[in-house]
């Protein structure tokens, strides 16, 4: 994981929404972004996910109805987030859940393109 650098998005808030599972993440800049927890848990920063090297990455399916149980945050650079699925390996630096929200849209679709190519299901 990359470090902080003088141009790294700084955390302003961090509120978890249970009911609707998201997690809301604003930043100094104004950027606020409502992150779906299967989204998240989708794109874990986590080995189990991304795998150890380029093509290794795991596709995650059956993860639609996932929620958050806990979040912890690691030193003033990421947060630990906690899955009701067991999964809590990776860290989510404020970095890349900026990108996360930034590129929500482009990453859901890609997401849900891989599903569709593999015959895989959120459910």
């Amino acid at each position: 994981m990359a470090g902080l650098t003088p141009d790294s998005p700084q955390v302003q808030e961090v509120t978890l929404h249970a009911v609707s599972r998201t997690l809301e993440i604003s930043y100094e800049d104004g950027a606020r972004f409502q992150l779906p927890a299967e989204y998240l848990r989708v794109y874990s920063p986590s080995a189990e996910v991304r795998g150890h090297g380029v093509g290794q990455e795991v596709l995650q399916t059956g993860k639609r109805h996932v929620g958050i149980t806990a979040l912890e945050p690691v030193g003033h650079y990421a947060l630990k987030i906690t899955f009701d699925d067991g999964h809590d390996s990776g860290l989510y630096s404020w970095s890349y859940l900026y990108e996360l929200g930034t590129q929500q849209t482009a990453y859901w679709q890609d997401y849900l393109n891989r599903l569709a190519a593999a015959g895989a299901s959120r459910e």
